[in-house]
């Protein structure tokens, strides 16, 4: 690790309260253990506070992207509903406009790659994403901050969708899984450089998910597999390789290009492989 403050200082201490990695300048020992500056109680001055509060208005607290990721969820499941659908299986008309399906794609419904991530095809399928989105998507939210979160999860469902494509472009694909799977990615990145966002557990949570993948038929492992894939690479970039903390101090351009990066690949590789559907 390296302190956030000063990324050529290499170091083995974080902050007991955010767990921002800190070099021996920056530490202050305080009753509760060893605090970066930014929580060890001194004054920071109207400098510091203006830009805590500029900071907070694009990060943020209290899992907001979260919460209203699972509320976009819970909307459209519910049209889905009231257009047909039944709760062990999904139609009607925006099911068919936002699924993803491999021959739609090529055709030019380019959407689909990202839309697919908001369908769910019964009452089950969306309980246990939306519960799994909230456990996991709320303290990696806090840890990155509403922005880069953001950025993660779409970034992720790209990756998820063009996974699923590669695995079986003729397979009807839906659900936020993709997505998800690119947030314990990210996770387990962050929980490898000692940024416990998911109190170590990171890896567990993937091993149990990946087995449970492999295990019930009908689930997308592609669109699973994709997503790990896309949330860890994005997480790679949001840390600098492990040269900073992810969620404090500047993006930079690392940063912002990685995760560009990843979202353009996962369309670059979605229409490489439904493009040869019509060769």
């Amino acid at each position: 690790m390296y302190c956030y403050r000063h990324p050529n200082r290499e170091t083995r201490v974080s902050c007991s309260e955010c767990g921002r990695p800190i070099c021996t300048e920056c530490m202050t020992m305080a009753p509760v253990g060893i605090r970066c500056p930014e929580h060890s109680g001194k004054v920071r001055g109207a400098a510091g506070v203006v830009r805590g509060m500029r900071r907070g208005s694009f990060e943020g607290t209290g899992a907001l992207v979260t919460k209203a990721l699972i509320a976009a969820n819970v909307v459209v499941y519910l049209v889905n509903l009231a257009q047909g659908s039944s709760l062990t299986q999904t139609s009607g008309h925006l099911f068919q406009q936002w699924a993803l399906f491999g021959p739609l794609v090529e055709h030019g419904d380019w959407w689909r790659l990202i839309t697919a991530a908001f369908l769910h095809g019964s009452l089950i399928h969306i309980g246990l994403n939306m519960l799994m989105l909230w456990w996991i998507g709320a303290p990696v939210e806090q840890a990155l901050g509403r922005g880069r979160f953001l950025a993660l999860y779409l970034a992720s469902g790209l990756a998820g969708s063009a996974g699923a494509l590669v695995a079986d472009p003729y397979a009807v694909t839906v659900g936020a899984s993709g997505a998800i799977f690119g947030i314990l990615g990210a996770a387990l990145v962050f929980e490898r450089q000692r940024h416990y966002v998911l109190g170590g557990s990171a890896a567990g949570i993937i091993l149990l998910n990946l087995v449970f993948t492999f295990s019930v038929r009908g689930i997308s492992y592609g669109g699973h597999l994709g997503g790990l894939i896309g949330g860890i690479l994005c997480g790679l970039a949001l840390s600098r390789f492990g040269r900073g903390h992810a969620g404090y101090g500047r993006l930079g351009i690392v940063g912002v290009g990685g995760i560009v990066l990843v979202a353009v690949a996962s369309v670059l590789v979605a229409y490489l492989k439904v493009s040869s559907l019509s060769v």
